[in-house]
């Protein structure tokens, strides 16, 4: 499995799987990608220093994707996972362009706004080919540590309601745990901190539904590159 942090203004990936450092090149050509509890992972973020702001417009943004993409020396991929930033600017349309996308998961949370954001890049992707495995909402209710009062702080159900409205798949709710977050800035994610824990069978699971539903889709993406173009009423 591997995972590409195209999120080039806001990488934080590698923290969270547990990997740092400037990535070694082999032959000068292509750079090794750092392994984090078995993941190969490849992100800007260990490219530069953690403080450095990414001040780049569009082109700059586009290459340094394609090369973080083309240029990692992945090794012996079932999955290359892509975490994308949130809306619909030019890493997504690169991607959708220049990649054989198998399908895009779509993450929000149950708030109206964020829902706003999620619905905008479901119908972008659509418009672009690329299938839709499903919706994960994160944050989807907060059960207090201290007297299990279960509350939905951002809303109950607006996945959900979204996943039936555009007729796509529901994955599963991820709860607003102090333990996800305390995990994932230690540099161990909760399948690898509390792998046999309740949230890490959540993510488990998501991942299950997204694995089935690959494996029943064609396995020849070579001619399923969209045709993007550009009208005054898109």
């Amino acid at each position: 499995v591997g995972l590409l942090d195209a999120d080039i203004y806001g990488p934080s990936q590698p923290r969270m799987m547990g990997v740092s450092g400037k990535p070694d090149s082999l032959d000068g050509k292509t750079i090794e990608a750092k392994i984090g509890h078995g993941v190969q992972v490849m992100s800007i973020g260990l490219l530069i220093d953690e403080d450095t702001p990414m001040i780049w417009r569009g082109p700059m943004v586009t290459q340094a994707l394609e090369q973080l993409l083309r240029q990692t020396n992945w090794s012996d991929l079932d999955y290359l996972i892509v975490d994308m930033p949130p809306g619909t600017g030019d890493i997504q349309l690169t991607l959708s362009q220049k990649v054989p996308l198998t399908g895009a998961v779509i993450v929000t949370t149950p708030q109206d706004i964020a829902l706003l954001d999620a619905k905008k890049g479901l119908k972008m992707f659509e418009k672009v080919g690329v299938p839709i495995l499903g919706i994960v909402e994160n944050m989807a209710v907060h059960v207090c540590s201290q007297c299990g009062h279960v509350e939905h702080i951002f809303g109950a159900d607006g996945g959900k309601k979204m996943a039936a409205e555009y007729g796509v798949d529901y994955l599963g709710a991820l709860p607003l745990d102090l333990s996800i977050r305390e995990q994932a800035d230690a540099g161990r994610p909760t399948v690898v901190s509390d792998a046999d824990g309740e949230i890490a069978g959540i993510y488990k699971a998501v991942a299950r539904q997204v694995a089935v539903k690959i494996a029943a889709k064609a396995k020849d993406f070579s001619s399923k590159f969209p045709t993007i173009s550009i009208s005054k009423t898109t």
